[in-house]
């Protein structure tokens, strides 16, 4: 079976509280986009076989053994009989982007091993699996555009649509640690609810919907913050970096051009 799991943006990230599990509550709008990595998995035949996983395409930087997907395949193997697989991942998202390819590929092993072997399992416990592996995976078993808070477990459905306007995805190949980040953010006050400030005119979000690694990213790499003000140049009605970076989005009216980012991994589609 062949899958194509995509990416996320997030529009607005805000770090609310530390937690004393080690974590942070947040709220953000996860949005899914068209970038997709490919993940295909087939059965093992022989007897005595190991599962067998390849890789191609963008360069991950892990061990096999730490990928995402096969910690879902030993999660999921934890609960349910699956035989040996062979499976293979293209990845055409940038890993580390903060566009949750990662994240991705493995909420949909998730979802389409229960579909393929007819496993049974409902879509709230695929949720609660999901999120053992990661924050951003339990919003990929759904894939709707949806806010999420805490840290990533209570995901709530929105009928926000941003159906007509296309996006631009521009990753600079930069590397940031999320977990240092993370430790340099200062939890605040927002003083709205994503859920109202996603109602706005997008003509206003600029000054209204901020994400809180922006700037922290920005002073370290200005590289993404010249990024974002070329979109801005080029007519994006907004621009953010998505989650903790260092990827940036812009959202146009219109179908943008993307040679002004030159040799910068680009992806641009309709939403």
């Amino acid at each position: 079976m062949v899958i194509f799991p995509n990416a996320k943006i997030n529009i607005g990230l805000n770090i609310i509280s530390r937690r004393s599990d080690g974590y942070h509550n947040i709220e953000s709008l996860f949005y899914p986009v068209g970038a997709m990595d490919a993940l295909e998995f087939v059965e093992h035949q022989e007897a005595g076989d190991t599962d067998i996983f390849t890789g191609s395409g963008l360069q991950t930087g892990c061990r096999a053994d730490d990928n995402l997907v096969i910690k879902a395949l030993t999660l999921i193997r934890k609960e349910y009989n699956i035989p040996a697989l062979k499976i293979h991942l293209h990845k055409a998202i940038p890993p580390g982007s903060g566009l949750g390819g990662g994240s991705s590929d493995a909420a949909f092993l998730l979802k389409y091993l229960n579909r393929y072997f007819k496993l049974g399992i409902k879509l709230s416990r695929l949720t609660e699996m999901a999120l053992q592996i990661g924050s951003d995976c339990a919003f990929f078993i759904k894939n709707e555009p949806a806010i999420v808070s805490g840290r990533g477990e209570i995901i709530k459905d929105t009928a926000f649509s941003l159906k007509g306007k296309y996006i631009l995805l521009v990753h600079p190949g930069i590397h940031v640690s999320t977990a240092e980040t993370y430790s340099l953010a200062e939890p605040r006050d927002s003083g709205q609810g994503m859920s109202q400030l996603i109602h706005k005119p997008l003509s206003s979000w600029k000054n209204m919907i901020r994400n809180d690694f922006q700037d922290i990213i920005i002073n370290r790499h200005p590289l993404i913050g010249r990024i974002i003000d070329d979109m801005y140049e080029d007519g994006a009605l907004y621009c953010s970096m998505s989650g903790s970076g260092s990827a940036v989005y812009g959202i146009f009216k219109t179908a943008p051009g993307s040679k002004k980012y030159g040799d910068h991994w680009k992806w641009s589609g309709p939403l």
